[in-house]
């Protein structure tokens, strides 16, 4: 029995699918979180003043150039910096995330008891009486209207 083999002019491909996808960080992120930033990069890098950081305009590789031009350091190296100044930055996000969903959830709570608690006083004298309701809102629209139209003499 004879065995296929392919060509050598086509290479097996490795699937990759499974393999995390490494995260970009996009211009405009840079752009939002440069002030952020900043005082990480002055802290690291303290020689560079704050207006060349500035004048980036969230450039990942302008960035990178000005940082290396000033420190003398290697391109790959300052990427590699600033790429751990930007993890410590997200990994304080998340943690601030985390610490906020605790209250995020006491507060939906609350809302919900005010929802439950308030609506029924406030719907019931209106249930009771419909057209004292309607008289007193068309009421309140009559009085704003005349004096918004009172204020453009």
């Amino acid at each position: 029995m004879e065995t296929y083999n392919p060509p050598n002019e086509v290479e097996d491909k490795e699937d990759n699918s499974k393999l995390p996808k490494q995260e970009v960080i996009s211009e405009k992120w840079l752009l939002e979180k440069i002030d952020s930033l900043i005082p990480l990069i002055k802290e690291k890098w303290p020689t560079i003043a704050q207006q060349t950081l500035e004048a980036t305009k969230g450039s990942i590789d302008d960035l990178v150039e000005v940082i290396a031009t000033h420190s003398g350091t290697s391109a790959v190296g300052i990427k590699r910096q600033l790429f751990e100044i930007i993890d410590t930055l997200r990994e304080n996000n998340w943690e601030i995330s985390e610490k906020i969903e605790p209250i995020e959830s006491q507060l939906e709570e609350l809302l919900e008891e005010l929802n439950n608690t308030l609506r029924p006083k406030i719907e019931s004298p209106i249930r009771k009486k419909p057209l004292l309701s309607i008289a007193i809102a068309a009421g309140i629209g009559l009085l704003i209207g005349t004096l918004l139209n009172s204020g453009r003499k």
